[in-house]
């Protein structure tokens, strides 16, 4: 079971001070590539912990304008079967290596999340807070499968807009798919990738 101490709605919160050791892993942080993820995943409790941190996020009236669909073990393969089945409808002569690929989509990691962007209409909250908070969502998944020692990758592809892949997902009218997230073991070192020069970004009034 997990040791982490819960907290309950009105208790007051540690003060953290400077985070030494938050602040080189935000300094370092970069995804993982899908096809280098192995086992093992996350357990249940794991998982359960993982998105538990991920669900905590700024959200604007607390809609949780998003949820989560777990894929694992055999459900991924079904799922894989579903993603060759879409894709040869669209085109019957796909090369079998194609084929291949298609089919073992979901099989890129032991552990994968289908993050549903589900917004809420209260009347009061403008949807694009809520897709912010859902891509916070997810980014908070990358960051709490990256820091319990996981690999993990954001991913979208063409299945992110299928509405047949969606159907499968149980996806509601008003729901879309803000991306996968792949989560298991790096098979190898990750490497610093390229970054933007901030001084390029940064604009002071």
């Amino acid at each position: 079971m997990s040791q982490r101490k819960t907290y309950e709605l009105g208790d007051e919160l540690p003060i953290h001070g400077q985070q030494d050791a938050v602040i080189q892993y935000l300094w370092t942080r970069r995804s993982s590539l899908a096809v280098n993820l192995v086992s093992p995943g996350p357990n249940q409790e794991q998982l359960q912990d993982l998105l538990t941190i991920a669900a905590r996020v700024p959200d604007h009236r607390r809609l949780t304008p998003f949820r989560f669909i777990v894929i694992e073990g055999e459900g991924r393969s079904t799922l894989g079967d579903k993603c060759l089945q879409i894709a040869l409808s669209q085109n019957p002569e796909l090369p079998e290596a194609i084929q291949r690929l298609e089919q073992q989509r979901f099989m890129r990691a032991p552990t994968v999340v289908a993050v549903a962007y589900s917004p809420k209409n209260d009347g009061k909250t403008p949807e694009w807070e809520q897709t912010l908070s859902c891509g916070a969502c997810c980014y908070n998944l990358l960051l709490a499968a990256n820091a319990s020692g996981f690999g993990a990758q954001w991913i979208t592809e063409w299945l992110t807009y299928s509405p047949e892949l969606a159907d499968s997902l149980g996806l509601l009218d008003h729901e879309r798919i803000a991306g996968f997230i792949y989560i298991g073991t790096n098979s190898e070192r990750l490497k610093e990738r390229a970054r933007p020069a901030i001084s390029d970004l940064i604009t002071r009034i």
